[in-house]
């Protein structure tokens, strides 16, 4: 049997964060039950069109990746500026790198729309009211272990990465090819299917992380109903 989410938060939070959600949830159940004010009602269509522009944007940022590492100039400085270097790219770390700055961009893009979609429902009923204020508490008392646990993401890669060129290694011995790296981020070559699994992980990440905001809509379009 799968445990349920008090459980598994039960795993998450130790006995000072335990006490700490206790008084909140407190605070929360005592909030005054205000009425809405005749017309007064949480707009879920600016809601749900604020999430769509939030993740279009960040769809772009997958698609327009940052720009590859340029080739070093030769003597003279001859070398083309455009020039990219295959072997710095080839170097798992300039893609740790590039991953984790997107992610720290998806972060703070995502942050601001979670705490947008609760100012939303701060002008609803007393119920969105403290759903809202419940998420914030949330938020901040899991955000430290969620950060930590986002952070490993880009170690995944790093087996993928060596698993792609492994493969173009023993396709290269079996055909009895020479290497050229100039096609390796072409379709078909090994860089470029490395690309998808990099795409691949960062839409997993900005579904995932999207959740929280998902439910925060889900239960202003219920509310209106």
């Amino acid at each position: 049997m799968r445990p349920d989410v008090a459980e598994r938060l039960g795993q998450w939070l130790g006995a000072v964060d335990a006490v700490g959600l206790n008084g909140a949830l407190h605070s929360i159940e005592a909030y005054p039950a205000q009425a809405l004010q005749p017309g007064q009602v949480v707009d879920w269509r600016a809601m749900e069109e604020a999430c769509r522009g939030v993740q279009a944007e960040l769809n772009e940022q997958i698609v327009a990746r940052a720009t590859p590492a340029r080739a070093p100039r030769g003597r003279g400085g001859m070398a083309p500026a455009e020039a990219i270097d295959p072997e710095a790219e080839a170097d798992f770390a300039t893609h740790c790198q590039r991953y984790l700055g997107q992610q720290k961009q998806m972060e703070n893009r995502l942050s601001a729309l979670r705490a947008q979609m609760r100012q939303w429902l701060s002008k609803g009923s007393p119920a969105l009211r403290q759903l809202a204020a419940l998420d914030a508490v949330l938020e901040q008392m899991l955000g430290a272990r969620e950060q930590k646990l986002w952070a490993q993401l880009p170690g995944c890669l790093e087996g993928r990465l060596a698993h792609w060129r492994g493969l173009h290694a023993q396709r290269l011995e079996a055909l009895g090819q020479e290497d050229a790296p100039q096609q390796w981020r072409q379709p078909g070559g090994w860089l470029f299917a490395f690309e998808q699994d990099v795409r691949a992980l960062w839409q997993a990440e900005v579904q995932v992380r999207l959740q929280p905001i998902m439910g925060l809509l889900e239960a202003a379009r219920n509310e209106n109903r």
